[in-house]
């Protein structure tokens, strides 16, 4: 069995179109032109906003033209991650998607089916022609994964209608009224470089192997960070037997819970044997701890036949780790208002070392303004007592909820009728962009839900194939229920 063999056939070709088209963050101009196309092909009204927002109108089915208007709400890019063995461009290259049993996968990179999915339920909207609805609009952002950039640009007066069914929620059967803020934290390391000690041999470190994640969504696992297993590794080899730190390169994206990282390192051939012996014992405690969570954990030591000829000055390369590890990272503290939600997290995302800099990004989570802003004083504190510069940028308030919201009502009511069951409605401690979108539009009333999606941001990342159903007959149910203006 194939994509294309897959129920309800329209969500799922939609689907199968989109995964054809590159669309990594910051890269949206494949799928932008892929999306209007779609749109002129079909007879659907479409246009480009002033930045790049994709945005389609449908006319109202005779009959439903005093329905409110609804706007579906999706992003078009994508998280663009790959397993370390898997050749893949994802500036170029399709995704190629797989059957595995109750769900579908990506062979060795991220699915896209965040949020690639919610976007073509919309499109699959705008396409049935047997659907009963008032006026709708899909409106589909870019770049929301690295910045929110799309929602941030959108202006006011553009959308018609006010209802907003944000479609980027990731378990079925929960709805969501409001989720976390963010803030990106950038450290920066200043370093002299220093010649290689003549004899010394050059060898890298790996972690590899670990479950990563969504850096809001998943947080909560309590999963393995690589950077800071390769941090916690090297400093005692560092301090014991005077390892010389070439370079440090961990995660890849400011979102996605860091699953690999490399040490570059020099090694004095005398002390080789227990610095083995350090990194088997540091890794095997690693490797017990995170059993449940990371049970795939793996760290290589490998020599390197090109020599390594510079190597960061010790004193930096010992305060860089060092913070590393002193840094907060991962949940911080639980919403006491909201059983089960996390309020205040740090992702330790991405290090780099380049041009005599070793850079550290992170990006903290709050449901609570002031306690995003208390941990990014305590982030620019740990990183400026180890020497670093802290800089913050690209933050965003949470999203508010609003439990009284008269479509909160309609929705749970339809799910009822629909699959015999409550919908849970709860907060999310991840970036929606309702958020953003809430601040130029008040007048709308806001939720998100969507299908089962697991591990987003890795690529692991699977969506439960029933669920996608399930969500679609939602979908158009709602739509034959929304109230009158």
């Amino acid at each position: 069995m194939t994509i294309k063999d897959l129920e309800p056939k329209i969500v799922w070709d939609n689907f199968y179109g989109l995964t054809r088209v590159p669309r990594p963050s910051k890269h949206e101009e494949k799928v932008q032109q892929y999306l209007l196309d779609w749109g002129k092909a079909r007879g659907v009204e479409v246009f480009r906003d002033d930045t790049g927002n994709i945005i389609f109108r449908k006319p109202a089915t005779p009959g439903y033209e005093n329905r409110r208007g609804v706007i579906f709400q999706g992003h078009m890019d994508m998280v663009p991650q790959k397993t370390a063995d898997t050749v893949h461009d994802f500036l170029t290259d399709p995704i190629e998607t797989e059957v595995q049993g109750e769900w579908l996968g990506a062979k060795g990179t991220t699915l896209g089916a965040d949020n690639g999915i919610g976007v073509c339920l919309g499109l699959s909207v705008l396409e049935d022609n047997t659907l009963k609805h008032g006026p709708v609009e899909v409106l589909v952002t870019y770049d929301e994964e690295t910045g929110m950039t799309g929602a941030e640009c959108l202006k006011p007066g553009v959308l018609q209608g006010d209802i907003l069914l944000n479609l980027d929620s990731e378990t079925e059967g929960e709805l969501y009224i409001g989720c976390a803020g963010g803030l990106d934290g950038t450290a920066d390391f200043k370093y002299d470089a220093v010649a290689a000690p003549e004899g010394w041999q050059s060898w890298k470190l790996t972690v590899k192997g670990l479950s990563g994640g969504h850096s809001g969504m998943d947080i909560i696992l309590y999963r393995a960070n690589a950077n800071r297993a390769a941090a916690r590794i090297v400093l005692p080899l560092s301090e014991k037997y005077g390892v010389k730190i070439a370079d440090f390169k961990g995660g890849s994206l400011r979102n996605a819970i860091p699953f690999e990282a490399e040490v570059t390192m020099l090694v004095n051939p005398e002390t080789l044997a227990s610095v083995k012996a350090d990194i088997d014992k540091s890794f095997g405690e690693i490797k017990a701890e995170f059993a449940e969570t990371d049970p795939s954990a793996i760290c290589l030591f490998e020599a390197l036949e090109a020599p390594v000829t510079e190597y960061i000055e010790d004193c930096v390369a010992l305060r860089a780790v060092k913070s590393v590890l002193a840094c907060p990272n991962g949940v911080e503290r639980m919403s006491a208002s909201v059983e089960g939600l996390t309020e205040t997290s740090n992702n330790l995302a991405v290090i780099r070392t380049e041009n005599g800099h070793i850079v550290i990004r992170c990006l903290m989570r709050s449901s609570v303004d002031s306690a995003k802003e208390a941990l990014a004083l305590r982030m620019r504190s740990v990183f400026e007592l180890a020497g670093a510069e802290f800089t913050t940028c690209g933050g965003y308030s949470g999203w508010t909820p609003k439990p009284e919201t008269p479509i909160i009502a309609t929705i749970k009511d339809v799910y009822k009728k629909l699959y015999g069951e409550e919908m849970k409605v709860m907060a999310i401690h991840a970036g929606l962009e309702c958020a953003l979108l809430g601040a130029k539009y008040p007048n709308w009333d806001m939720v998100s839900f969507g299908p089962t999606i697991v591990h987003p941001h890795s690529p692991d990342e699977r969506v439960k194939i029933d669920t996608v159903g399930r969500t679609w007959e939602f979908v158009k149910a709602i739509l034959e229920n929304i109230p009158e203006k």
